[in-house]
Parts: C-alpha cells; sequence; structure tokens
C-alpha cells in the first residue's frame, strides 16, 4: 500500500505558509537565546535556517494566528470553526507501516547518541527554569483499554537523557501514569517535537474515550500512517519530524519543574512532576524542529492560545446545541488565553435564551470565565461590535448573570490561591420585548428603488399615506432630494404637511 508521508508533515505545510506570506523565512545565523524574542515581536511564523552553532533548522508561532489554523485544514478563518467540528465528528482508523515506510525513523539515535542537548532547545522566557521543548505531543496507551492517549505536552531540559514532564493537572495521560505508578513500573511514552497543525488539533480536542489516533485522522481527513516505536511499545505518527521516545520512572510528583511563562499570560511556579527518561531519538533526515510560542503579553498571536480558542469554540459549540434553539456563532478569544473569555451569538426565539446560553456555557469548560451572549447580527470576531454591544445592549444591574464555586485553573493569579472561582455572563442582547423596535434599528445606508414610471406629485404621493424621506426619493425619482426639501416651505406655509410620530411625513386631512 502506497502511504503519503509528505502531505501532513510540518515541513510541507510551512513551505506552503512561506509561499501564502504567513511565514517568514529567517536566513541569518541566530543564537539561542535571541530566537524567542524574534518569535514574541513578529506576528508571522519564522523558520529560522541557521540556529546555534550546529545552524539547526527551526520554525515557531506556526499556529499562531486564526488564518494559519484554518490554512492548515484548508479552510478560511470564518470557516474554521464549522470545518473542524464536522471533521470531529468522522473519526478514521489509522494505519500501521512499517519502519521502511516511516520517515520519522529515518535515523535512529540511541545510547550515548540520543541527547536531548544536541537539539535546539531554547530558554523561552527570563525565568523559566531551564529551556523547554514546548512543540512536544505525548502518546501513551491505556493499559485498560489498549487506545493510544496523546495530548500537549512541555519538557523542561534537566539533563542530556532526562526533562521534567508537566503532568500536575487532572489528565488521562497523568490517569495512565497513575495506574503505571500503583504497579511501580515505568511508563512507556513518546513525543513528536515537529507536527502538522492537524495533530495539535486532535491532541487538544475534546472527545469521548477513544483510540486518539482516529481523532487525528478525523481532522486531517484521511487515515495517519503509523509506525512502532524502536524502543519503546508505543506507536507515532510515521509522517512527524522527529520523535523522542522514553518513560516515565514511578516515583510519581516528586521532580521539580518550573517555573515557566504559562498560557495565561504569567509565570508558574516550581511544581512536581515525574521524570521523564530518554531510550531513543528517531528523526527524518532533514528534521525541521519546532517551537510553541506561550506566555507573556502578546497572548493573542501564540500558538498555545489559538489552539484554546479551537478547543473551547468546539466543546461549547456541542453543548450550546442542547441549550438553545439557535446557536450561531462561538469565538474563545485567543487574548485571553483561549478558554477565559467567551462570546456566543444566538438567534433568539424565545425569551430567557441568552440566559440559557450563559449556564450551558458556565457548565461545558471548567476554564470559561466570562461569556457574553449577542444577538445573531453582532459579528462575535469582532472587538468593536462586542464593545458596541456592551455598551447599547446592557445594563449591569439586570444583565449580569454571576455566580462562585465553580472549579477554577491553578494558574489564575486572581484566584489569591483558592481552588475555586467566579463566573460571570454577560446579556448583551436586546430585550425580548423590544426586538425590531425602531429604537434598536441599525442606521444603514439609503437604497433607493426604481423609479417609477408614471411622473409623481409630492401631493399625490402622500395622499397614499405616511412616508419616509428615501420612500419620497423613490416615488419622485430623485437622486439628490434637496428639491423635495424646498417643496416643504410651501406645503408647510399652506397647512398641508406635517410629521408623524415616527419621523414620516403626511399629509393633513382634507388639504390636499
Amino acid at each position: 500500500m502506497t502511504v503519503d508521508v509528505e502531505k501532513f508533515r510540518l515541513r510541507t505545510l510551512v513551505e506552503r505558509m512561506v509561499q501564502q506570506g504567513e511565514c517568514l523565512v529567517h536566513d541569518a545565523p541566530i543564537d539561542l537565546c535571541d530566537v524567542a524574542e524574534v518569535l514574541d515581536t513578529t506576528e508571522e511564523a519564522v523558520w529560522f535556517t541557521a540556529v546555534g552553532p550546529e545552524r539547526a533548522e527551526l520554525v515557531g508561532n506556526v499556529m499562531g494566528s486564526r488564518s494559519r489554523l484554518a490554512m492548515s485544514l484548508e479552510a478560511t478563518p470564518l470557516t474554521f470553526p464549522k470545518v473542524l467540528r464536522d471533521r470531529l465528528a468522522k473519526p478514521i482508523a489509522p494505519i500501521e507501516v512499517t519502519r521502511q515506510q516511516a520517515p520519522v525513523q529515518q535515523v535512529v539515535l540511541t545510547g550515548a547518541d540520543a541527547d536531548l542537548t544536541s537539539l535546539p532547545v531554547n530558554l523561552q522566557h527570563q525565568l523559566d527554569g531551564a529551556p523547554y521543548i514546548s512543540s512536544s505531543i505525548d502518546y501513551a496507551v491505556d493499559p485498560d483499554s489498549g487506545w493510544t492517549n496523546l495530548g500537549c505536552r512541555r519538557m523542561m531540559l534537566t539533563g542530556m537523557t532526562t526533562a521534567g514532564i508537566d503532568i500536575n493537572a487532572p489528565s488521562d495521560l497523568r490517569a495512565i501514569y497513575q495506574k503505571a505508578m500503583a504497579k511501580g513500573e515505568n511508563m512507556p511514552v513518546a513525543f513528536t517535537v515537529g507536527s502538522h497543525t492537524s495533530d495539535f488539533l486532535a491532541a487538544v480536542a475534546v472527545t469521548v474515550p477513544m483510540n486518539e489516533f482516529d481523532v487525528i485522522g478525523a481532522i486531517r481527513g484521511q487515515a495517519v500512517p503509523i509506525v512502532k516505536c524502536v524502543t519503546q511499545d508505543v506507536w507515532v505518527p510515521a509522517d512527524a519530524e522527529m520523535v523522542l521516545e522514553g518513560y516515565l520512572d514511578p516515583r510519581g510528583l516528586v521532580e521539580p519543574e518550573g517555573p515557566y511563562g504559562e498560557f495565561i499570560g504569567y509565570y508558574g511556579s516550581v511544581k512536581r512532576n515525574p521524570l521523564f527518561h530518554l531510550t531513543a531519538i528517531t528523526k527524518r533526515h532533514d528534521a525541521l524542529f519546532q517551537t510553541v510560542t506561550i506566555g507573556g503579553k502578546n497572548l493573542g498571536r501564540t500558538d498555545t492560545s489559538n489552539l484554546g480558542s479551537a478547543k473551547t469554540e468546539a466543546a461549547i459549540w456541542d453543548v450550546l446545541r442542547l441549550a438553545v434553539r439557535e446557536p450561531v456563532a462561538v469565538h474563545a478569544t485567543a487574548s485571553s488565553g483561549g478558554m477565559y473569555n467567551v462570546r456566543v451569538s444566538i438567534k433568539q426565539r424565545y425569551p430567557g435564551e441568552a440566559r440559557n446560553a450563559i449556564a450551558a456555557v458556565f457548565c461545558s469548560i471548567g476554564d470559561v470565565k466570562h461569556v457574553f451572549v449577542v444577538d445573531e447580527d453582532i459579528d462575535v470576531n469582532s472587538n468593536e461590535q462586542i464593545d458596541w454591544a456592551l455598551a447599547t445592549r446592557f445594563q449591569a444591574d439586570k444583565d449580569i448573570v454571576a455566580a462562585s464555586g465553580f472549579r477554577a485553573v491553578p494558574l489564575d493569579p486572581s484566584l489569591a490561591g483558592s481552588r475555586t472561582g467566579a463566573k460571570a455572563g454577560f446579556d448583551c442582547t436586546i430585550p425580548f420585548a423590544q426586538r425590531g423596535s425602531f429604537e434598536f434599528t441599525i442606521p444603514t445606508t439609503p437604497v433607493l428603488g426604481a423609479a417609477p414610471a408614471e411622473p409623481q406629485t409630492l401631493e399625490s404621493l402622500l395622499s397614499k399615506g405616511p412616508l419616509r424621506f428615501v420612500e419620497l426619493m423613490t416615488g419622485l425619482g430623485s437622486r439628490d432630494g434637496r428639491e423635495i426639501v424646498r417643496q416643504f416651505d410651501g406645503l408647510m406655509a399652506a397647512g398641508k404637511l406635517k410629521r408623524t410620530t415616527d419621523g414620516r411625513y403626511e399629509m393633513i386631512n382634507g388639504a390636499a
């Protein structure tokens, strides 16, 4: 069987981004310590071709915008959410391939040749505990189901063959690790470094329990080729750039890991986490190393925030479909970390649906803090329109829903050490009883109809009933309007013309 192992490799995607102006090529030699500054101050992805003394290739910010996420699925920024949801609904099982068919095993390094410090791993933030591999996707097998689980995990280098792995928070990987730890056994695990964006989207997707290779297949739209690791009983995508094989020892959450610039824009303190032991590095002959941007002031253009937005939107859409009749759109702002601030637009059919939407989002994902619900005429992707809806359709004394005691992400410094937090919903919809009212009608530019076939006079036109000024222009075939105003003088002086309370012009009874 012929398997395409180039279509979904990272290098192929990056080359396409260069062609479409989404990725800059940085050919000048650069030290590892300067990579983070370039990525932090650049909106595009950056492909460094000469990093460190080895002149290694490294790419970053690949997923740092909605347009680049969309490009990976051959979608547009506006169609991306629906394309992702539709694909997630159609899992596709993987295809097993041999080592000879797997480019990720073209080069195999074991023993003394397997050295994490030989990779272009940079210090990302000023106070980080060490250089971090931030683009790693973990693959581990649940011993109970036999399914492969994947997730996004950072790796802090602690030596040439060891790294701290953050599984401090509840996760599937932590549950698998706890099973191995209870038996006093090593837990086999592998990390890809340098993956197509579809694989990252699969790693963060909220799905029912399954073999998560099927999720990668769903998002790619075709089966992912997988190959068994060389030193561990774990399968990985055969078309990745690089794989780090190894195991977590059973000592538990004992090794200090951190501090690190976290996805919410602040530092996370030192944690206790398990230790990863490297047993092999396998890679392509021309492997492209990848780093993922996390934290800092420019959250809106980091990889992790944009990935988080995609995950949050897909998860919330599913619960909204049950809570309200017609959800229109969901947008989780990347600038809030991709999950804290969520905007929802709905087409209200019944009173109270905005509150239902708020309640549904509260319960959908624990990380959501603030929900803004707007009408279908508001573009949830537009900061200006959301600001306008908040300013003109919201009254704080009756349109806010606040509650406390919810599970919260401990990294949020506003919690002040609490394990639970508050949530707030902002009902920025037009009051149901006032929908369609003149006061909430949005001004638009004038549109005139076709000129009448027969000439009309102002008096004969108004004799048919009250009309707005644009209707007078249409009825008289005027493209100017000032000549109509001139006629008002005589009609007003003769007591023939008046205005209605809604602003229309009307002939006075018996005056025509």
